[in-house]
Order: C-alpha cells, then sequence, then structure tokens
C-alpha cells in the first residue's frame, strides 16, 4: 500500500510540473530567425535580425500579443541555402515555432519554402525578391510570403528611371548570372529599356566571388553607352564601380537593393560612388513620421544609422506580429490565413496590402549617392 501511494503522490508531482511547463509555454509565442549571419551575404542577415530585435523588443515592452510574449530562437544559416534547410526544419519539428522570419535572400528563402509547406509553419522574407519566391508554375506557395517588391518590378523600375529621370537611351548590362536574383534583375531592365526603343548595346556577366573585372570593363570601354546597370550584390558591385572609375568609365551606374550595405562604400570608396542609383525599400531620407519614430528607436538602441535591411527585418516581425494578433488561434495555418488577410498594414518600408500571390503592392524608392552617402531619395509608385 505505502508503495502504491508513494507511487500515485510521484505520478501527481510530475502531472503537476508538466502542467506547469504547459502554462509557462502558453505565454510564450516563439518565433524561428532563419538568418544569414555570417558567410558571403552576412550584413543583410545581420541588419535584418537587428531590426527584428527592436521590433520584438518594442511588442513585448508593450505587453506582447494578446498578452504573450514573443520569444525568438534564432540561427544562422551561413549564407548556405543547404544549412537554411536545415535549420528550417530543427526550428519548425524541435523548437516548435508558430512561423519563421528569413532568411534574406532569394535562393536561401526558396530552400526553406518547401519545409514550411511540408510542415505548414508560415513563413516571411523581408528582401527575397526573385520572381518564384512566393509563386510559380505549381501555383502559389501557400506558407510563403514577402514584403519587399519583386524583380520584376525593380528591374522594370530602374530601366524607366534610367529613361525617364536621367534620359539614357544606350545601357551596358553587368550582371551576377550566379544567381536567380542577377539574372531575374537583368531581364527585367532590358524587355522594359528595349520596349521603350531604348538599346541595351552589351550584355557582360561575372559570378559571385569575382574580384578581378578588368577584362569585363576593357571591352565595355571602347563602346557608346550613357549608363551601366549592375544587377548583383554588394560585394562585387563596389568592386567593379570602383575599377570602372578607375578606368575613366564615368557615366551613371545604376543598382538593386543588392547595393545596400556599408561595405559597398568601403569596397568601392567614396570618390569611385557618384553618380550612382540604386533601387530600395526605404531611405533614411525620408520624412514620414512612421520612418522618422523607426529611425529615433533605432539609433536609440544601436546608436547608428538603420539601412533598408534594418526596416525590412523591423516591418517583417510587425507584419507577423499583427497577424497574429488577428488570429483565431496561434497556429501556423491560423496565421498564414490572417497573413493573407493583410489589408493596408503601415510599415516603415510603407504601407502594403498581401495579393493573391503573397506578394505586396507597395511604392519603391530610388536613392542617389554622392561621395557614398544617401543624398537624394525619390519614391516612385509601383
Amino acid at each position: 500500500m505505502k508503495r502504491l501511494v508513494s507511487l500515485v503522490m510521484v505520478v501527481m508531482l510530475v502531472a503537476t510540473l508538466l502542467a506547469g511547463c504547459g502554462a509557462g509555454d502558453s505565454n510564450v509565442i516563439k518565433v524561428g530567425i532563419n538568418y544569414e549571419l555570417s558567410g558571403d551575404v552576412a550584413t543583410y542577415g545581420q541588419s535584418s535580425v537587428e531590426g527584428i530585435k527592436l521590433a520584438v523588443e518594442q511588442i513585448n515592452a508593450a505587453g506582447g500579443i494578446n498578452g504573450k510574449q514573443i520569444q525568438l530562437v534564432e540561427y544562422d544559416n551561413k549564407s548556405d541555402s543547404a544549412e537554411a534547410t536545415t535549420i528550417a526544419t530543427k526550428l519548425m519539428t524541435s523548437d516548435k515555432v508558430v512561423a519563421v522570419l528569413g532568411p534574406a535572400t532569394s535562393g536561401n528563402f526558396k530552400a526553406e519554402i518547401p519545409v514550411a509547406i511540408k510542415h505548414k509553419v508560415p513563413v516571411i522574407s523581408g528582401s527575397a525578391t526573385a520572381e518564384d519566391v512566393t509563386v510559380d508554375a505549381n501555383g502559389v506557395k501557400e506558407y510563403a510570403f514577402r514584403i519587399c517588391f519583386n524583380d520584376s518590378y525593380q528591374g522594370t523600375a530602374m530601366a524607366n528611371y534610367a529613361l525617364k529621370n536621367l534620359s539614357k537611351s544606350k545601357a551596358v548590362i553587368i550582371m551576377d548570372s550566379s544567381s536567380d536574383y542577377g539574372k531575374g534583375l537583368a531581364k527585367n531592365f532590358a524587355d522594359t529599356f528595349k520596349a521603350a526603343g531604348a538599346t541595351i548595346v552589351a550584355e557582360e556577366a561575372y559570378v559571385k566571388g569575382d574580384t578581378d573585372f578588368s577584362a569585363i570593363l576593357t571591352k565595355i570601354k571602347g563602346l557608346d553607352f550613357d549608363v551601366i546597370f549592375i544587377p548583383g550584390y554588394y560585394n562585387e558591385a563596389g568592386l567593379i564601380i570602383k575599377q570602372a572609375r578607375a578606368l575613366g568609365i564615368d557615366v551613371p551606374v545604376l543598382g538593386c537593393d543588392g547595393f545596400d550595405s556599408p561595405t559597398l562604400l568601403d569596397l568601392a570608396g567614396a570618390e569611385a560612388l557618384n553618380n550612382v542609383y540604386f533601387s530600395n525599400h526605404y531611405s533614411s531620407l525620408d520624412q514620414d513620421p512612421t520612418v522618422v519614430k523607426f529611425i529615433e528607436a533605432f539609433k536609440a538602441k544601436y546608436n547608428k544609422e538603420p539601412n533598408a535591411f534594418h526596416a525590412l527585418g523591423y516591418d517583417a516581425a510587425m507584419f507577423l506580429a499583427d497577424a497574429i494578433k488577428r488570429s483565431e488561434k496561434v497556429t501556423g495555418e491560423a496565421i498564414k490565413n490572417a497573413l493573407e488577410s493583410t489589408d493596408n498594414f503601415n510599415g516603415v518600408t510603407g504601407s502594403f496590402s498581401i495579393d493573391e500571390n503573397h506578394n505586396t503592392v507597395k511604392a519603391i524608392v530610388v536613392i542617389e549617392l554622392k561621395n557614398g552617402e544617401q543624398a537624394a531619395s525619390e519614391r516612385v509608385a509601383q
């Protein structure tokens, strides 16, 4: 009898402890972080996560979401798509997150999506711009969302900017042929430029990791062109611009959101970064009250000026929090449904709604650099 009583007491104690754990867990909403915190595009991931953490800090300080605190579960995918897949699986199966923020780049984000669909956990990227991120020939990817514009719009916008704002009609494209990002941007720029009666004088290509662009630049130097478009990331773009200016190529250089990194200035040098324009999601020059408030809070926390990836990370976290707040239950499927129904969300990177393809409809910003610093910005409606 004593043994039986002791066994009953042990069972009751375990049950009480488990119940207590459950109660504690019920007051926490676990959100995954799957970002490039090291590797080739680490500045994108690092900036995005800083923005996310500011948003979560503000949300939790204000009482959380329906009284529950957000708990971030953070991993570094090392700028590698295979690692991004592994981390997604861990977050969704072992860590039991209800949603995942990141990765930042299109290739890494796409590697995560099959895992999200399998486990019915929504994933959100602030900066994956490739055309087939949220929808492809098989239809909409049910659990994938993004809050940035896509490459077709970005490439088209920069072609129109060259034509209408800069009055240029003869372009050279130097693209990153090793990424869907670079190829998608190049195609849409070229299609729009040629459709307007302008000329693509030459299309040259490089691959990620290249550092010597003298062969390409020497080849184009003798051609008749008045603008260069470089669809690619800051790593190579900074070196291309530096080497082009050293050869006396002083025509305007157009770029994309992949230019947005302090490393661009480190690689190119301030003197080379004049007459340079790139498309982006946000500019710190914007005087919109939402933007001003974000910049003040970011500077107070990090003591530096926020870039577009900081703003996109912040908006991605706020976008998710808004959906969780509106969800019937804190489950992947309920959150996914709430994300789909988002209408007129007011973010730092602009106001947007989610369309039938899980994309946003929003404006684009074109930023001009002078001596490596953002000197002017112009918002272009979609």
